[in-house]
């Protein structure tokens, strides 16, 4: 498919009118072609226009048609076929087989959204039957559901190009809540961006759906995006990336005459706390593990174990041995963007320069352009408490072991810790006990918790929850992944006494959808 360097307002190919970005080559450092003007504010605000216009028909489509769409989506990405793959290479220096796998993943999400949707418990349907013969005072009739919130301004991701990009978790979440889709596309990427979007236009059109359910806008800076998140016509905002892009977009969001909701997933080092018993009887097992999950995708996820704790002694120095020696050998890989690998690399500076933190291990030096050299360092348990520096998210294959002298240095070092996306255990049924005593503070840092695996790697399921307390994200009360994520873009409605031929199909009497109702207490089979 020929890209053509426009963007998507509705069906209309569009050329904007604002300085153009250019995809970089990361494995070359060479510009790509063609390039993407970015949109005016009258080109965001013709978007969100469109988007308004069609939330009305699309929040009440049948669960059916809207799971055809999400299924529909599917199918055209899939069709797209090599073409999205060699792009989204081109723009990312990702390998065939990772790119290959997101692709399947993206898909995966849409379908499992449009089994929810058919499912219809997303709904929540409560009805409280009149009880006109109630004393003092009778009860009306009353029935909620839950509706879209309205327009979403979704932003891509520049280290997942498909599966938290145009198409991804945000997207197929707020489509199927029945909210309409505007995406502002990651500039690292955005020839596969016009492939990704022209796929989901498609499917709008297929489906016979109004062209404002989705639209597709560029731009460099930050004009385009502030004007996406000041238009009165979004409700809602969907960004995964750095903690001071999310907060800018949340300033934004609230310094509005209606301040609405940022979904942003900004910042993790991902805990990993190695329990005594496991660390003495399986050191060597742990620093493998732990090797290929610092040095994943060159350590650009958002899961990343950035962060080691454990008790100082013979068994600690055990496991950093261990893990020294495949670090050493571990080829340098290319990261997503010339941006992103100087900041990399002056975070690894910057830890080099540290009175406080000693250099472990190094793997093997850069043979080329933009390429991440993964890094292990360490420091004790006292100077990371003291300096804040150490406690930054550093994107890349990089990570720090503290060495704690007791068990109540590092209950301390849970306590100072910012929110996380993941806190991972790896213990033994001798550190049960231990671990007991640190669960509530656990809780209270991290979305996710996990025992005896690695972080990196985000099922989308129906009980996963990737969020977290601030900085992990700007909502604790979300996530980005699996179908609870669909509950960002609803909000509750009640009908006090409406007739039953004016109800929404979800709260008549007969229950045509055949839902699971909570029907005056208890919960319908």
């Amino acid at each position: 498919m020929t890209l053509t360097g426009n963007m998507l307002i509705g069906q209309q190919s569009i050329t904007g009118r604002r300085e153009a970005i250019r995809a970089i080559n990361p494995a070359t450092g060479l510009a790509l072609e063609p390039a993407y003007p970015g949109a005016s504010r009258q080109q965001v605000e013709h978007a969100c226009a469109l988007a308004w216009d069609a939330l009305d028909h699309y929040r009440e489509t049948s669960l059916t048609a809207r799971s055809e769409l999400l299924e529909t989506i599917a199918d055209e990405i899939e069709a797209l076929g090599d073409s999205l793959i060699e792009r989204a290479m081109q723009e990312t220096g990702l390998p065939r087989a990772r790119l290959q796998g997101e692709r399947g993943r993206t898909c995966q999400q849409l379908r499992t959204f449009a089994r929810t949707v058919r499912a219809g418990e997303w709904l929540d349907v409560r009805v409280d039957t009149a009880q006109p013969q109630r004393q003092p005072l009778p009860r009306a009739d009353l029935r909620q559901r839950q509706i879209a919130l309205g327009p979403v301004a979704v932003f891509g991701a520049s280290n997942f190009p498909l599966a938290f990009s145009v198409a991804g978790g945000d997207t197929a979440s707020a489509l199927a809540a029945g909210c309409p889709v505007v995406v502002k596309a990651h500039s690292a990427h955005p020839g596969t961006s016009e492939l990704v979007g022209r796929a989901v236009a498609r499917a709008v059109e297929k489906c016979g759906l109004p062209e404002g359910v989705f639209s597709l806008v560029f731009g460099s800076g930050h004009e385009a995006g502030i004007a996406l998140v000041s238009d009165s016509r979004i409700k809602a905002v969907g960004f995964t990336g750095s903690r001071s892009g999310g907060l800018a977009l949340c300033h934004a969001a609230q310094a509005r005459p209606e301040p609405i909701p940022v979904y942003a997933e900004m910042s993790s080092i991902n805990p990993v706390l190695l329990f005594p018993a496991a660390l003495a009887a399986r050191s060597a097992a742990l620093a493998q593990g732990f090797v290929a999950s610092l040095t994943q995708g060159a350590g650009q996820f958002c899961t990343n174990p950035g962060l080691v704790i454990a008790r100082q002694g013979p068994a600690l120095d055990s496991f950093i041995a261990a893990a020294a020696e495949p670090l050493r050998s571990s080829a340098a890989q290319t990261m997503l963007t010339p941006g992103i690998h100087s900041a990399y690399e002056s975070g690894v500076a910057a830890l080099r320069d540290n009175p406080r933190v000693q250099v472990l291990a190094s793997g093997l030096a850069a043979e080329g352009p933009n390429q991440c050299q993964a890094q292990l360092f360490a420091t004790h348990a006292q100077d990371f408490l003291e300096d804040p520096r150490l406690q930054g998210e550093l994107f890349g294959a990089a990570s720090l072991i503290v060495h704690c002298a007791s068990d109540e240095q590092i209950h301390q070092i849970i306590e100072h810790l910012e929110g996380q996306l993941t806190v991972t255990l790896h213990l033994d049924d001798e550190d049960i006990a231990s671990a007991r005593t640190l669960l509530p503070s656990l809780e209270r840092k991290a979305g996710r918790l996990l025992v005896n695996g690695w972080p990196t790697g985000v099922e989308v399921c129906d009980a996963m929850v990737h969020g977290g307390p601030f900085p992990a994200t700007s909502d604790i009360r979300s996530t980005s992944v699996g179908t609870a994520a669909i509950q960002r873009f609803l909000r509750p409605v009640c009908y006090q006494d409406f007739p039953d031929a004016l109800l929404p199909q979800a709260l008549r009497q007969q229950n045509p959808l055949m839902l699971r109702r909570l029907l005056d207490g208890q919960r319908e089979a």
